[in-house]
């Protein structure tokens, strides 16, 4: 069976799809084959970013992996039972197909409540929820008492993983593995920093997920995309500096695959 990594939050800017793109890199490079679904039918960043890798490959003949992709299309039909039913059955076939030739399957989800996400997040193995490190994204997570900081109860979409997760007990299934990631930590908002930390860390232990550190707010994650390149192309690259910086940057990527603790995965990049 494969791995299937959710990539969920229902708030956009977070960094789910340049997460997704730099974990598919990170699991080709360990010589894992990758499938991909992107969930986010309208925009599409997820595919987009494979785009423009496919693109960089063809012009600067680089060799650069692929996930395997599976597009899916909302229902039509006039009938709201027959289209939950449709991209229901839509779902479960493309889970299907890749399973049979993956090891792991990506799925980054929208910025948004959708049937779609909330069928991914039901089937997740590991969940990962980017947030930015602000009190905004973990408004998402909790509600805060905003005169002691205190945490008064779950929010919007962690009562929705708290559904799915009912979901996947009901069907005999392991529980999911969720993980918050911390992207764009500020350098200079050390107070800031702090205060989030301490809310992520009383609200892990009350409704279950781990917490690991992203991404820094760096520029080259933002040039990344229209290249369709990850950190892990630095020497495959002409387009990509070998900087102090990108480098680090890279370090970040290691340390996350290293924290997320996937099956069979060594780090090897």
């Amino acid at each position: 069976m494969a791995h299937v990594i959710v990539l969920g939050n229902e708030k956009g800017g977070s960094g789910k799809s340049t997460t997704a793109m730099h974990l598919c890199a990170a699991l080709m490079a360990a010589g894992k084959t990758v499938g991909a679904i992107d969930l986010d039918l309208r925009q599409r960043s997820f595919f987009r970013y494979l785009e423009n890798r496919a693109a960089t490959a063809k012009r600067d003949a680089m060799d650069l992996g692929q996930p395997r992709q599976y597009t899916l299309y909302l229902s039509d039909a006039d009938s709201l039972e027959q289209a939950q039913a449709e991209e229901a059955e839509r779902f479960t076939q493309a889970l299907e197909m890749l399973d049979q030739s993956c090891d792991f399957i990506m799925i980054d989800c929208p910025g948004s409540d959708t049937r779609y996400a909330r069928m991914a997040h039901s089937v997740a193995d590991t969940l990962i929820t980017p947030m930015n490190d602000s009190l905004v994204d973990f408004d998402l997570l909790a509600r805060m008492d905003a005169a002691t900081g205190k945490v008064l109860g779950p929010s919007v979409y962690a009562e929705m993983v708290w559904e799915a997760r009912q979901l996947r007990a009901s069907a005999g299934l392991k529980s999911v593995d969720w993980v918050v990631l911390r992207n764009r930590l500020g350098h200079n908002q050390a107070h800031n920093r702090r205060k989030v930390g301490k809310a992520l860390e009383n609200l892990s232990k009350r409704i279950g997920f781990r917490i690991v550190p992203g991404f820094s707010e760096r520029v080259i994650f933002r040039e990344l995309f229209s290249m369709g390149l990850t950190l892990l192309d630095l020497k495959k690259s002409n387009r990509l500096s070998m900087s102090l910086s990108n480098i680090a940057a890279r370090q970040e990527v290691r340390e996350l695959i290293k924290a997320l603790n996937l099956p069979e995965v060594e780090v090897s990049f």
